[in-house]
């Protein structure tokens, strides 16, 4: 099955957004981006969780 342009742009920003995350804890860790708040690194990863979601849930839904 072919995905839809919509979708594709949905699983790319799910990977971005969960590269950008998980990237950002890493250095955060390291004592390297000490000054970014873990309330931002939170909301990056419940932006990669979202984008996740919506495209199952379209990937899923038979309209599209």
């Amino acid at each position: 099955m072919s995905q839809s342009k919509f979708n594709r742009k949905l699983t790319q920003g799910f990977g971005i957004f969960l590269g950008v995350a998980i990237a950002v804890y890493i250095l955060r860790g390291l004592q390297i981006l000490t000054f970014i708040p873990g309330g931002i690194i939170a909301i990056l990863f419940l932006v990669a969780i979202a984008f996740g979601f919506l495209s199952y849930i379209q990937r899923t839904w038979w309209r599209f």
